[in-house]
């Protein structure tokens, strides 16, 4: 999945934020609700524009970041 295919930042849309190509919605507006626990069905009936390949992208790209941006405990030696 290419999330560029999905999502983009344009400084002259919602302040420059990640939205979803042609819409208004924020990547992180889509994230809230899911953290709040709606579901993808959920997400897709509360903001129309949206479908459901679009919030599983936004779910990949939160995937992708966590990658990225946490440092991950160290493991324990192993004796």
């Amino acid at each position: 999945m290419n999330l560029r295919d999905f999502i983009e930042r344009d400084a002259s849309v919602c302040g420059g934020e990640p939205v979803f190509r042609g819409t208004r919605v924020t990547l992180r507006t889509v994230l809230a609700s899911l953290a709040d626990g709606d579901t993808i069905e959920q997400v897709v009936a509360s903001f129309p524009t949206l479908n459901e390949q679009q919030v599983r992208a936004a779910i990949a790209f939160a995937a992708a970041s966590v990658q990225e941006d946490l440092p991950l405990p160290e493991l324990p030696a192993v004796s």
